[in-house]
């Protein structure tokens, strides 16, 4: 008979340096991990990079893990904020670039992307902000409650209703205006 070990016994275990239960944690939630950068960042690079970052730094961040949320609430948890970080990383070294051809060729590169396999949508959630854009992809693309995305994001029920509600009208009028397919 098999014993059925729990994410959040594994993470304990992790923490306290068992490799091999850190190896069955990335094993287990790699895929799902790496599904979830790509809708927060919305491109396979920066998704494989951030992804690749939240790994490298995950057997020094589970030392956080309390236990109090269930082991993969707290590692969107994690994802959401490396994003965050990647973002603002990204944000200043877009500053720091001379002049606004080095943003026409980013901004080209992007649209190549977009050309090669993201659709309408995709291309929807890169123009929401950062907050509403983690937001929908815990609800939609994660498919949590929103009381399990309220508890990944630090914010109330309430507030993640009026993000979804605030996505829906933004990509309503997004359809409206743009010429979106």
């Amino acid at each position: 008979m098999r014993m059925i070990v729990t994410d959040e016994d594994m993470a304990r275990a992790a923490a306290g340096g068992d490799r091999e239960a850190f190896a069955a944690l990335l094993s287990r939630h790699y895929d799902r991990l790496f599904a979830f950068a790509f809708r927060l960042m919305g491109a396979r690079d920066q998704a494989e990079d951030l992804t690749q970052d939240i790994c490298a730094a995950l057997p020094a961040k589970l030392a956080t893990f309390r236990g109090e949320a269930k082991f993969t609430t707290w590692l969107y948890r994690v994802a959401v904020n490396a994003a965050h970080d990647h973002r603002r990383r990204a944000a200043t070294r877009a500053r720091a670039a001379d002049g606004w051809g080095d943003w026409e060729v980013n901004r080209r590169a992007g649209d190549a992307e977009t050309a090669e396999g993201l659709d309408w949508l995709a291309q929807a959630m890169r123009a929401l902000p950062d907050d509403l854009r983690d937001t929908v992809a815990l609800v939609l693309g994660e498919e949590m409650t929103q009381a399990d995305a309220a508890r990944v994001l630090d914010i109330s029920e309430g507030t993640v209703a009026w993000r979804m509600s605030e996505v829906k009208k933004r990509l309503k009028t997004l359809r409206e205006t743009e010429d979106w397919p």
